[in-house]
């Protein structure tokens, strides 16, 4: 593409927009003095203030963003370019994307002329779902359907299944009497592991930050839940949105972060205004930033990198975050669950619980917190499951279990001793009528789409992955697929850059082994 962008010219609209987000140019005609290489982290929300009030990203605007923040002309489109939500051809400014994901396939989701095909929008619970986009002066974003589902919980969903208000920050408040030491030390004896799939020790990752010399220390929820299946963030945060300020306050304050930042999915608009809310209430300084939908960005330097306004690209490790994070310096970052516990830990409940994503062919879908253990059929009893033909655990990086397999405790050991993963916490029921070998072909699509490209492993190893998959399904095979299918899983597992590739094959591994689908 001939990239003329430092040519084209923006709409008085489209400049009001992006000025808005980088504050209005000098009018002294001097562009070397307005050049400021330390805010190319504004690109981003530049572009998509730029596309909600046009209803996409214009080369004026573009051009325009690039000039404002001295980013190049190309680093800017590839930034454009990375991002699902940004489109760079004219489009209506009323636009309505229909989920055609796992759960909203099992609730006969169909796309109407004109919609746009989406990837997973984490409304898995409320399936089918939509989520429409209207830009103009006043541009809003509406998630369908509305309505509330079961929520199960005595522990962290407790004010949201009872509806009382949260109150003062009392656990903040019992970690400042406690002092920096003793709350690190009380979340490490908790045993609290992450909550956002690797399940890595909490404790043990704050007091990495908390002992860096290097300054500033910063924290980062990871609130780009784009697991296919995964809601669990989303429900916190519409309902229950100063349990997590509060997490992200003592997390701060116990690592010695001078900044927060949340990072949240583009595709949840009122969970991002419930926690602007709450965020301006708290007078803490969290800054709320949100994506543009990229599900590799849910990979925690992907997202340093989104936030930093480049594509959101992983970073090799070492080194880790820890050390250096964001803008190179000592990050702590946790998603949302792993927060939300932090305050009742302080206040003394230390029960294990966990949430868990039900969705798919069950009477009654929602978010259940159960205790760590707890049978996995004892929570399809629970949600009303129909007799399964299987159960996806984790997402689309997860595995298929089958229906005699329903006795596994839901516990980061019995999920480990079982060879599969709790991941996100999704439990998607199949029912007898489901078509599994058209959910293994949309998990391969899904991994194809969002493979972010960068390394040869996940670029290449996605793509072969779901051609050998559809000649399988079609009867056109060639040669022994399910050795290439074997070989592609074990590169992409031991030589991709992040999780993204490394954990691609999972979920069409289990439904070969396991299920015995396309075998």
């Amino acid at each position: 593409m001939d990239l003329k962008l430092l040519e084209a010219e923006p709409t008085d609209a489209e400049r009001a927009a992006i000025d808005a987000v980088v504050g209005v140019e000098p009018d002294d005609g001097n562009r070397v003095a307005r050049r400021d290489r330390t805010r190319r982290h504004l690109l981003l929300p530049a572009l998509r203030a730029a596309q909600q009030r046009a209803g996409w990203v214009t080369p004026g605007a573009l051009g325009y963003a690039s000039r404002r923040l001295d980013v190049p002309p190309a680093d800017a489109y590839g930034v454009a370019t990375f991002y699902a939500m940004l489109a760079l051809e004219e489009r209506p400014p009323e636009v309505l994307h229909v989920c055609t994901d796992l759960a909203c396939r099992l609730a006969g989701a169909k796309v109407p002329e004109g919609a746009v095909p989406s990837p997973c929008l984490g409304l898995c619970e409320l399936a089918p779902a939509s989520l429409r986009t209207i830009a103009g002066e006043e541009p809003r974003e509406i998630q369908l359907p509305e309505q509330r589902l079961p929520v199960h919980g005595d522990r962290l969903l407790k004010r949201i299944v009872s509806g009382e208000p949260y109150g003062e920050f009392a656990a903040l408040a019992r970690a400042k009497e406690m002092g920096q030491d003793a709350v690190i030390h009380a979340i490490a004896d908790s045993k609290l592991l992450g909550r956002g799939g690797a399940a890595f020790p909490t404790g043990a990752k704050w007091e990495a930050v908390a002992r860096q010399p290097a300054l500033p220390h910063y924290l980062v929820c990871n609130a780009d839940e784009s697991e296919p299946g995964t809601f669990k963030d989303r429900v916190i945060m519409e309902q229950d949105p100063q349990a997590l300020v509060e997490g992200m306050a003592i997390a701060m304050f116990a690592t010695g972060c001078e900044k927060g930042y949340l990072y949240i999915r583009a595709e949840y608009p009122l969970a991002q205004e419930r926690m602007r809310e709450a965020i301006e209430a708290s007078g803490l300084d969290i800054e709320l930033r949100i994506g543009a939908g990229a599900y590799v960005c849910g990979e925690e330097t992907a997202l340093f990198q989104s936030i930093e306004g480049y594509r959101g690209e992983p970073r090799n490790k070492p080194p880790f975050p820890v050390e250096v994070g964001l803008y190179g310096k000592p990050t702590v970052v946790n998603n949302v669950e792993t927060l939300v516990n932090v305050p009742p830990i302080l206040l003394g409940d230390t029960r294990e619980t966990r949430l868990f994503c039900v969705s798919g062919h069950v009477a009654r879908p929602g978010l259940y917190e159960l205790e760590l253990g707890t049978p996995l059929g004892e929570l399809l009893d629970l949600a009303g499951a129909e007799p399964p033909k299987a159960v996806l655990l984790g997402g689309a990086a997860g595995s298929f279990l089958r229906p005699d397999q329903l006795d596994l405790p839901l516990s980061f050991d019995g999920a480990r001793e079982a060879g599969v993963t709790l991941g996100s916490g999704v439990v998607m029921v199949f029912g007898e009528q489901a078509d599994l070998v058209e959910a293994v072909l949309r998990i391969a699509e899904f991994f194809r789409d969002e493979s972010c490209g960068q390394c040869v492993p996940c670029r290449i190893g996605t793509v072969r992955q779901e051609e050998a998959l559809h000649r399988l399904a079609s009867g056109r095979t060639q040669g022994d697929e399910l050795a290439v299918l074997a070989d592609l899983s074990q590169v992409m597992r031991d030589a991709s850059i992040c999780g993204l590739g490394q954990t691609a094959a999972s979920a069409v591994d289990s439904a070969i082994h396991n299920l015995g689908v396309l075998a």
